[in-house]
């Protein structure tokens, strides 16, 4: 799988799961469970949608990717694990988080075992 591919991945599950909570909050807690501050939980959605966007536009070459995009992917990726790691084991958010840190974890592998 080539970088590109990654980041195509990478940026449409930004976008779906961005997406989400601003289409159906009902949907996303019922999944990751109640949340008090929803607004910031829309802030993350949009920013998740904004990087998603991001990697999208980065991908669409095929002979190469900046390195400014694969850092934006690298870095998001292993912030959003990072936090659903610490946060999951901490049990201040639901264990499903666990599901999207390996997710974003097998993102970072693919990305770099990728030419």
């Amino acid at each position: 799988m080539t970088k590109q591919k990654v980041l195509r991945i990478q940026g449409a599950y930004y976008v779906a799961t961005g997406l989400w909570p601003l289409v159906s909050m009902r949907s996303f807690e019922a999944l990751t469970g109640p949340k008090v501050d929803k607004w910031l939980v829309q802030m993350v959605g949009l920013l998740a949608v904004t990087i998603g966007a991001s990697l999208l536009l980065g991908a669409r070459h095929d002979d190469r990717v900046d390195n400014a995009v694969l850092t934006l992917a690298f870095a998001s990726a292993l912030s959003f694990a990072t936090i659903d790691v610490v946060h999951s084991l901490r049990r201040r958010i639901s264990p499903i988080y666990l599901c999207d840190a390996l997710s974003e974890l097998a993102l970072i592998a693919s990305a770099a075992r990728a030419p």
